[in-house]
């Protein structure tokens, strides 16, 4: 048995993961490569009051800490109207590069179809486009801020 191998695992493979768990603060990353999978989790605690995204591979946690937060969230912060909701968790970004117009404002009008936003997840840009009609409202997250799956981030008339 060599120094890289353990039970058949690679050891610098096992490393490498831990120090991207570390770097990126995730709960768990699991790969698999044949018939060996590696899980390595790592001390990540959910935020206080749901700052950040939830980890989703520990559904419990979130459930215990997001009905305390979110009631208080949604009664002022999701007015009557249509909702356009993150699909995924990550970061939210109003406009294509930092250098360009947001996607959409207050007051434009928006038809199913149009992209009205990126969010960011695992070094990946995903343009979100619009399932509604109507006109933005209000928007509900900040430039950069971080964004909870499912979470209200539009609001249409």
């Amino acid at each position: 048995m060599s120094d890289k191998n353990y039970g058949g695992v690679n050891v610098e493979a096992a490393r490498a993961l831990a120090e991207i768990v570390a770097e990126k603060n995730l709960g768990e990353i699991t790969v698999t490569a044949g018939n060996c999978t590696i899980t390595v989790k790592g001390k990540k605690c959910p935020p206080p009051m749901g700052g950040m995204a939830p980890m989703m591979t520990a559904p419990v946690q979130p459930a215990v800490s997001a009905p305390a937060a979110a009631p208080a969230e949604s009664k002022k912060e999701v007015p009557q109207g249509k909702v356009i909701k993150a699909p995924i968790v990550g970061t939210f970004y109003a406009a294509p590069a930092p250098d360009q117009p947001p996607f959409v404002q207050v007051g434009d009008t928006v038809k199913k179809g149009d992209v009205v936003m990126i969010i960011e997840s695992m070094k990946l840009m995903n343009e979100v486009t619009s399932d509604l009609d109507g006109v933005v409202q209000e928007i509900l997250v900040q430039n950069g801020e971080a964004v909870e799956y499912d979470q209200p981030l539009m609001i249409l008339s």
